[in-house]
This record gives C-alpha cells, structure tokens and sequence, in this order.
C-alpha cells in the first residue's frame, strides 16, 4: 500500500511538472516585458506559483526513490496509535509540510531530509564557529560548481538568520490566542514562501547574470530586509551553543565527574559480574541434575 501511493503521487507529480512547469517558467520573472509592465503583488504572485511549479520534478524523483527502499522492505518505523504502518523512516520529504511551512526551518527540516541529516551531523555540529554559514557554504559546494548554488546558498544564510532572529523575538506574543496565532500563522506562511521562492530563482536559473537580473529587479529588497532584521532583533543562543558553553567549565569539576562517574561504572561492572557468576552457577547444577 506505502509503495502504492508513493507510485501514486510520483504519476502526479511528473504530470503537474510536465504541464504546469511550461506554462509558468521560472524564467519569465526575468523577461522585460513582464518586469516593466507587472506590479509588485503580480510579481510576487508569479514569483510564487512558477517556484511551486518547478518543486514537483524532486517531489518524483525522491518519492520514486522512498517507493523503491519501501518495497525493499527498508524505511519501515512501526505503527502508529490508530495501528496504521508507518514507512517514512528514511523518507527524504514530506510534501504536506513543504507547501505548508510557516518558516524558513519549517521548509528547510522538510525538504531532502536525509541530505539535511548529513550535513547537520558532518559540519553543523562540528563547526567551532558560524555553524550555519559553514553549513550552507558546504552544502553549495556539495551540489555542484553552478554560480547559481552559491547565491541561493549565500541568501540562504541571510534568510535563515533573519527568520531565526524574528521567531525567536516575536513570535511568543502570537501564540496565546488561537485567532491571533492563526493570523500569524497566515502571514509567516505568505512570508515563507515568498522567501523560499526569492531564495531559490539563482538555483533554477543557475547563472550569474539572470540571477543578477532577477535580483536587481526586485532592488535586492529581501537582502536588505534580512540585513536590517538582523541589526534591530538579536539572536538569542541556540541549543548548540548553550552545550558549547557547558562543555567549557572549571577542570576540577570535570575530574569530579569523571571520577564519580568511574565509581559508578565500577560498581555497576561489579554487580554485573557478580550477578553473572550466580547465573553461571546455576546453569551448572541445573546441567549437573
């Protein structure tokens, strides 16, 4: 059934992205044409709905490859509470959460997921400083020399900054009331997908001078945006950085840890063997009767 539906949506999504994608060319946000004549909401609207058209072409290529591990029998996570079997252990996205995400991390956490994973574990956590400028600089040069990547990449940074910066710094005052917090979640969602598709054009486009086209259009206003988020709101700590910060302690509490945590080992090793050799024991004189 899992391998069915994922054949299901694959069919679908290779159909919107052979009939639609033509019809709304990312490469159109660049003609003189359309930028000298259209509005902004226009602009942005198109903005929008052509980057959406564009996502369906990756939605069939990794849902094809989910298909292929679930019908290997691998990517199986158990039952959920209604009993139903779950097959998206090693899924590599998640469509619903895509199209839906009211944040930049939101779409980021759901979009191919396992190459995220990697690059989390490789180079975010390991960074010493700027883990996600390093991360996103890696991930550029992971997917390939297209100048293109790089600008995405770069924006990427900016953008996840900024979006980091106004979570943290506003979104708590948004979430008692669930009108108000539908609201907010309403317009982080228009402001998401406006940010992911702005981030993405130079990825599509994949050369410097349309991505400079492009971008020069629109007056590098989401840069700019970004630089001043990040001037007015601060960041607050992340929970990497908070564990950074408790790794660096006093070397004599350290010794005290490590040594209690010896004994506990010790004592722990000398209940194990001690109970080892009772069952070693009574093995032998059950085999003995």
């Amino acid at each position: 059934i899992a391998v069915a539906q994922k054949l299901l949506i694959c069919g679908l999504s290779l159909l919107f992205h052979m009939t639609i994608t033509k019809t709304l060319p990312v490469e159109y946000n660049i003609d003189d044409n359309f930028r000298a004549t259209a509005s902004w909401p226009v602009r942005f609207f198109y903005l929008y709905v052509s980057l959406m058209a564009a996502r369906p072409k990756y939605y069939f290529a990794w849902t094809l490859a989910d298909a292929i591990n679930n019908a290997a029998g691998f990517g199986f996570r158990g039952y959920d509470k209604n009993g139903v079997t779950r097959w998206d252990l090693i899924s590599n996205l998640r469509i619903q959460q895509i199209e839906f995400s009211t944040s930049f991390k939101m779409f980021l956490d759901n979009w191919n997921i396992q190459t995220a994973l990697w690059l989390k574990r490789v180079c975010y956590e390991r960074a010493t400083f700027s883990p996600t400028i390093q991360t996103f600089i890696l991930s550029a040069i992971w997917h390939g020399v297209y100048p293109g990547y790089y600008l995405t990449f770069l924006t990427g940074v900016l953008m996840t900054l900024a979006a980091r910066a106004i979570r943290n710094n506003i979104r708590h005052y948004f979430v008692e009331s669930p009108a108000v917090k539908l609201c907010y979640d309403i317009i982080t969602w228009m402001a998401t997908q406006v940010a992911i598709s702005y981030t993405v054009v130079p990825f599509v486009l994949l050369s410097v001078k349309p991505s400079f086209t492009f971008y020069s259009s629109c007056y590098f206003c989401l840069h700019i945006a970004s630089i001043l988020v990040l001037l007015v709101f601060p960041l607050k700590r992340t929970q990497k950085g908070s564990k950074m910060h408790e790794s660096i302690q006093p070397v004599w509490s350290k010794k005290l840890e490590e040594e209690n945590l010896l004994q506990k080992n010790s004592y722990s090793t000398t209940n194990n063997s001690f109970s080892q050799k009772e069952d070693i024991t009574c093995r032998y004189q059950a085999l003995k009767q």
